[in-house]
């Protein structure tokens, strides 16, 4: 199974940030709008990934939930007919939450730079360093705090929930607003 070394974060200037990954990346970015929807899924999480009508990815992760640079592993099968597996996977799992983001995508060697705009959340920087199959977690660690490093990121601004799982407490604590004036 896939690996990688992650962080989520807080980004207190996205301008900022597109400067400086621009700077660092190998390659032009990519803006690709997002909608990933999440399934009941006990033992890890489950998410279809939809970017176009005809283009999507069942993603399968497991990865803690907390706020430092962390390991994950993942399992991806693209789709070219997203719409018939969120039907399938809807009525037999049945859906959890859904995340509506722009992510710009920025590649410096074996990381992936995630600029993301997240509908209801704000922006955030997400790193993630593909490890090979014979590299070491701290060795993706390395690599993760240079970045770090680069944007000027502290540990004050990572995120340990998923961004559905922040969306689904910010729904939360409107809903107890509401019923407790």
């Amino acid at each position: 199974m896939p690996r990688n070394v992650e962080i989520k974060a807080v980004l207190k200037d996205t301008d900022a940030a597109h400067a400086i990954a621009i700077r660092i990346c190998d390659r032009a970015p990519e803006i690709i709008h997002q909608d990933d929807i999440f399934f009941a899924c006990p033992e890890a999480r489950l998410k279809l990934r939809i970017v176009a009508p005809d283009r999507g990815e069942l993603i399968r992760y497991e990865r803690t939930d907390h706020a430092k640079i962390r390991s994950s592993r993942y399992s991806i099968a693209r789709t070219t007919d997203p719409d018939a597996l969120l039907e399938i996977l809807t009525r037999t799992l049945g859906r959890t939450g859904t995340v509506k983001k722009t992510r710009t995508l920025y590649l410096v060697g074996q990381a992936r730079i995630h600029i993301d705009e997240v509908e209801g959340l704000g922006s955030f920087l997400e790193l993630e360093v593909v490890l090979d199959p014979n590299q070491s977690e701290a060795d993706g660690e390395r690599i993760a705090k240079s970045l770090l490093s680069d944007f000027g990121i502290d540990s004050s601004q990572f995120v340990a929930e998923a961004y559905v799982d922040l969306l689904m407490a910010k729904v939360a604590r409107t809903d107890a607003k509401k019923n407790n004036p």
